[in-house]
């Protein structure tokens, strides 16, 4: 008989500390996180190029600087919540703390006085935009570090991880799918700004709530709180040579970049390519969100049956593949049609990628007998962060490719710079992302390389 596994071999008392919190519990948090960095990613764009005139290679360039300032924050924010300890936990205090302060950068962002430009309108997008990523970055950062220590288990981890992206799909069903029609028809208009301004107030008010809820009914386990506490450069060297950091966070990137790219761009893709009013956003969304959910459930069953690995790999060739029939949608019918594949790629994406780095974490905690998983989150967080790099670069370029330049001037092929956009792009992305994943060894794979020698904490 073999011997136990890595999972079976978890000590009592982490078992006992995963049976404090029940995985919906912990699942619910991903709603309050997921709706307003959401409505950001999905509605920039519409909100600050298209409707208010912000040139489309400014807002490039924004986001560049962003992800350079980002690059220092995400670890900082990481490493003080691995060294936090109070009667609260390590990491409730940032959540609780955290949450009303996101929601009140994200009606600042949508707030903009619509007697800025030039200038004055960089600056007020620059500053909320910064703002609104770091403390997405500070919340996600400590939320997604309970996942590994209230879960070690991977089978029940995959059962809170599914849980927690199907809330995560909830809140884009609202934060994606419905807002085109509140702030377009039901708060306001198409070519005003009031509608988004009452939107981001609900959808404020509304994760704030929910991720207050869930920080107050989490329980930490209290063995964490007596580990030593990681120190800062020692703990990035031993990040920055680990292979497997590198690896799976650039394959990583690109899903999230093609993601990204699909959810900044959708509403103009509708409004340009398909010729249709931005409200039409809602059916497109909607079928790639409820399939998602679906697909959830498929995955799961996937990666208990072959393995988190297997079904990752999987998930990125079908997410490629989905944005071939995008690229040929013609109408609303055609591009649904489309979005079911999309869809289907993407809940594979969700209920695999976070396991995959979990995976890296459990391994480090293993090698060097500290848990750190706030900064090495926020090391991985760095390569999400390209996210807003690859949006504003492919957004840049269609200036010099179609002549888009902002809803005020936006050439003569709009139609094909957003088809470009929302299916060229993100195919390339997917594919590259796919080869690697392809050639990579995961932390627990029977063929994998002898992992790296554990460095001095």
């Amino acid at each position: 008989m073999s011997g136990p596994t890595v999972d079976e071999a978890r000590t009592a008392d982490d078992r006992r500390g995963v049976g404090e919190t029940a995985p919906w519990r912990y699942a619910v948090g991903m709603f309050g996180t997921s709706i307003p960095i959401n409505l950001i990613k999905g509605s920039m764009i519409l909100y600050y190029v298209d409707i208010l005139g912000l040139d489309a290679r400014v807002y490039g360039a924004v986001m560049v600087v962003y992800a350079i300032v980002d690059a220092v924050d995400n670890p900082v924010l990481g490493y003080l919540s691995d060294r936090t300890r109070t009667r609260w936990g390590r990491r409730r205090p940032w959540l609780v703390i955290g949450a009303p302060l996101l929601a009140a950068a994200l009606i600042g962002f949508f707030s903009a006085p619509t007697s800025l430009d030039g200038l004055g309108l960089v600056i007020w997008f620059a500053v909320f935009a910064i703002l609104c990523e770091a403390l997405d970055s500070l919340l996600n950062a400590n939320y997604g570090a309970l996942l590994p220590e209230l879960f070690p288990v991977e089978s029940r981890r995959a059962t809170a991880n599914s849980l927690r992206q199907g809330c995560q799909l909830a809140a884009l069903v609202i934060s994606l799918a419905l807002t085109p029609l509140l702030t377009t028809s039901v708060l306001g208009t198409e070519d005003t700004t009031e509608g988004f301004t009452r939107t981001a107030i609900i959808y404020g008010v509304l994760a704030a709530g929910v991720i207050v809820f869930m920080a107050l009914g989490m329980k930490e386990n209290p063995r964490y709180d007596a580990t030593e506490r990681p120190r800062f450069f020692s703990t990035w060297r031993t990040i920055v040579t680990n292979r497997r950091f590198w690896q799976i966070g650039i394959a990583s990137a690109c899903y999230g970049s093609a993601m990204a790219l699909v959810l900044a761009g959708l509403q103009l893709y509708v409004r340009y390519s398909l010729g249709l009013p931005v409200a039409n956003a809602l059916y497109l969304q909607g079928i790639v969100i409820v399939i998602s959910v679906g697909g959830l459930w498929a995955w799961t069953r996937v990666v208990r049956a072959k393995g988190a690995p297997w079904a990752w790999r999987a998930a990125f060739v079908v997410l490629a593949l989905s944005f071939v029939p995008l690229y040929f949608a013609t109408s609303l019918i055609t591009a649904i049609g489309a979005g079911v594949l999309v869809g289907a790629g993407w809940s594979g994406m969700l209920a695999t990628n976070d396991l995959i780095v979990a995976r890296v974490l459990d391994e480090d905690a293993e090698l060097h007998g500290v848990h750190r998983e706030g900064l090495f989150l926020s090391a991985f967080g760095f390569f999400g962060r390209l996210n807003g790099v690859a949006v504003g670069v492919a957004l840049a370029s269609l200036a010099t490719f179609f002549g888009y330049t902002s809803g005020d001037d936006p050439g003569a092929r709009p139609d094909q710079a957003f088809r470009f956009y929302l299916c060229v792009y993100p195919f390339l992305l997917a594919g590259v992302g796919a080869v690697i994943a392809r050639v990579i060894t995961v932390p627990g794979e029977e063929d994998a390389a002898e992992p790296a020698t554990a460095e001095p904490r």
